[in-house]
């Protein structure tokens, strides 16, 4: 079944649930061409690019969080457990973790000379993240089941509780053997993780910060490219109209099931991948890394930028992030003590969020680079004969 397709409005505008292919592709050329070139105009090892490949990797998550809960709808409370699963992942496939693997020779593919000597399991990079995207992909299947027939509070009850099942696991998984192997190595954490090696190139260092962009770079436009495919295909669609009017959307004929599942898979797989990176870049896979608090901090980064909106989840995240890395404890953390007040602006910096996300709400709830569609029903536009509608079928 599909909806009528209105004829194009008068005025010549869009529809209001995307931008015109063009525009799309000339926001990326120039903001991917000023991403090229920025890292050249600062040393290899700066503060700037170590921030700047943070950013890139919350980006990653926040752009998975958005086809959640920006595209279908779908109020996701735990997604730092995907974020836990693809560091995690890494940590078992790229690090001396399984120390007995191989009968203690190790498992090596596609690794440097160094590693091939080391034991464990170290995998090359690429096959890491594949398997990380998997993972998490799988888990956002399994997420997803129990929430099939909950709306609204309750699927984020049910995704907080998992997201803490799986933080706990993290924390608790050294007790967990599997043939005499830890799952995790508890509160100590998976120290090192090996560092990207990919082909035809050294492995990456923590001195030489340019690779890591690049690589992050890379990861950022392989996910805006699939978020934009995504977006305007009919699966994107039906996501649209699970988002707008459930009941509405399943009696078109849109299967609910299948169009939920994708959501939390494809976000999750988002999230995994992001994971992975990340771990790689720090060293290390530590349950303090996988509190509930991290899952508000990609969700306020998706709704700052806006709900649905991909630019805009772009924006919220480099903004969030640099407030987070950055301005809080590089630039206004002394400020409280200048003033007499005995206490860090990083110990409060939740509360910060807070706060602009309160502004946000009050000033601009639409975000800082709405959706169209968004924007329309913010400022009451649709129902106006502005509006096209789109096939649903999926």
């Amino acid at each position: 079944m599909t909806t009528a397709e209105s004829a194009p409005p008068k005025d010549g505008r869009p529809g209001l649930g995307r931008l015109p292919v063009s525009r799309d592709f000339a926001i990326a050329v120039l903001v991917f061409g000023i991403a090229l070139i920025l890292p050249l105009f600062f040393a290899s090892g700066s503060a700037f690019l170590d921030h700047a490949v943070t950013s890139l990797a919350y980006v990653m998550m926040a752009l998975g969080l958005n086809i959640v809960v920006g595209f279908a709808g779908l109020l996701d409370l735990g997604f730092v457990a995907f974020y836990a699963l693809g560091a995690l992942t890494i940590g078992w496939l790229a690090s001396g973790f399984v120390d007995g693997a191989n009968h203690g020779k190790g498992i090596h593919v596609g690794v440097s000379e160094f590693l091939a000597n080391q034991p464990g399991i170290h995998l090359n990079f690429l096959l890491v993240l594949v398997a990380a995207v998997i993972v998490a992909a799988i888990a956002g299947i399994l997420i997803g089941l129990p929430t099939l027939r909950l709306r609204g509070d309750y699927i984020a009850i049910v995704t907080l509780a998992f997201g803490e099942i799986i933080r706990v696991v993290a924390l608790n998984g050294d007790t967990l053997k599997i043939h005499g192997q830890q799952l995790t190595n508890g509160a100590q954490g998976i120290t090192p993780i090996d560092k990207i090696d990919l082909p035809f190139g050294q492995p990456f260092t923590s001195l030489e910060l340019r690779p890591w962009y690049y690589t992050a770079l890379g990861l950022v436009a392989l996910v805006l490219f699939v978020n934009f495919r995504l977006r305007d295909s009919r699966l994107g669609r039906a996501w649209i109209a699970v988002r707008e009017d459930e009941v509405a959307a399943a009696s078109m004929g849109v299967p609910l099931v299948r169009t939920k599942l994708f959501a939390y898979a494809t976000g999750g797989a988002f999230g995994g991948m992001g994971g992975a990176f990340l771990a790689s870049y720090q060293n290390t896979v530590n349950s303090d890394q996988f509190l509930f608090g991290f899952s508000i901090f990609v969700l306020a980064m998706v709704i700052l930028g806006g709900l649905g909106s991909i630019w805009g989840v772009v924006l919220g995240g480099i903004v969030l992030s640099e407030i987070n890395v950055w301005l809080i404890p590089d630039v206004l953390n002394s400020v409280p003590s200048k003033l007499g007040l005995n206490f860090d602006l990083t110990e409060v910096n939740f509360m910060i969020f807070g706060f602009l996300l309160v502004i946000m709400m009050v000033l601009r709830p639409q975000g800082l680079l709405p959706e169209r569609r968004r924007q329309a029903e913010m400022t009451g536009e649709i129902g106006t004969g502005g509006e096209t509608l789109y096939e649903v079928q999926a």
